[in-house]
């Protein structure tokens, strides 16, 4: 450990939709969560790793919070309480939607765990700085903040007093990761999360919530070979997915191989298939073999 030398692990929590992972990849100047529109697009915890001068870091981004008795919904509410275990300090991010009773749910989850939280409100770029303040005090209420601000992931507004706040509370420590290293999660699963944000962004509203992306081959050559199955619970949804004369799916598939090219640095030869995995996302076997237990 170098003298001086600062580190640390921070979770970042909400609702889902606060943006959380567009805060993520502003940071980190990277795609590394993907992002949509709709709620609960992240699934996983995603480990992102900030570098700068003397300190590292290590950001968890987690699903928002939502109780469900789903299994799926189970799962990401799992995710995302288990990683508040592993932080140093906690980032409880709100947007200008959020209430004082939304966030007293999220704070349930941190209440009581002795662990320090600053509140972020996210989206600033949608509210008067009137609002803003205003916003500020009504969620600040909920918890005993060491800190609370508002940014905008979207144009950067606040990022850097947020970061240097995160600084202050972090404890000297060791760098945990190598300078060039911004993420221990693998291209595979990089590759997985790219083609399910197409699918996100492209169908219809329903579907997005029944589909689940598996890589089943990964060939690492010139070009990269992938074979991904994309899982839909109903057969309805699967002629969603592939589209008039395979037209949504041909797109699906422009898309995200251009965007796994750009992460890669190689050309890609993308093979996609739709299968029906029935209700699999209220099925605790289907939902271990596709890696979500």
């Amino acid at each position: 450990m170098t003298s001086g030398f600062t580190s640390g692990y921070v979770t970042i929590i909400g609702r889902p939709n606060v943006g959380k992972s567009t805060f993520l990849n502003r940071v980190l100047d990277a795609k590394l969560s993907i992002t949509t529109s709709k709620p609960q697009t992240t699934r996983d915890r995603i480990l992102g790793i900030w570098n700068a001068p003397n300190i590292q870091v290590v950001f968890l981004d987690t699903p928002g919070i939502h109780v469900s008795d789903k299994a799926l919904n189970r799962y990401m509410l799992d995710k995302a309480v288990n990683t508040i275990a592993d932080a140093d300090l906690v980032l409880v991010m709100a947007d200008h939607l959020d209430t004082k009773e939304k966030l007293e749910e999220v704070v349930g989850f941190i209440a009581g765990k002795g662990k320090e939280a600053i509140l972020v409100i996210n989206k600033a770029d949608l509210l008067s700085e009137a609002s803003a303040a205003l916003k500020l005090r009504e969620l600040g209420q909920v918890f005993r903040f060491s800190f609370q601000c508002c940014i905008s992931s979207t144009n950067g507004t606040g990022i850097d007093v947020l970061l240097d706040e995160i600084r202050k509370r972090l404890p000297e420590g060791p760098q945990y990761f190598p300078d060039d290293m911004i993420t221990d999660a693998s291209e595979r699963f990089l590759c997985k999360e790219i083609i399910r944000e197409k699918v996100f962004t492209l169908t219809h509203k329903e579907i997005p919530y029944a589909v689940a992306v598996e890589i089943e081959e990964f060939r690492e050559e010139e070009p990269v070979y992938i074979r991904a199955v994309i899982h839909v619970e109903r057969q309805s949804q699967k002629g969603i997915v592939i589209g008039s004369q395979g037209k949504m799916l041909k797109e699906i598939g422009i898309q995200a191989r251009v965007e796994i090219e750009q992460l890669l640095g190689h050309k890609v030869f993308l093979d996609l298939f739709v299968r029906v995995t029935k209700d699999w996302s209220k099925d605790p076997k289907a939902l271990k073999e596709l890696g979500y237990l």
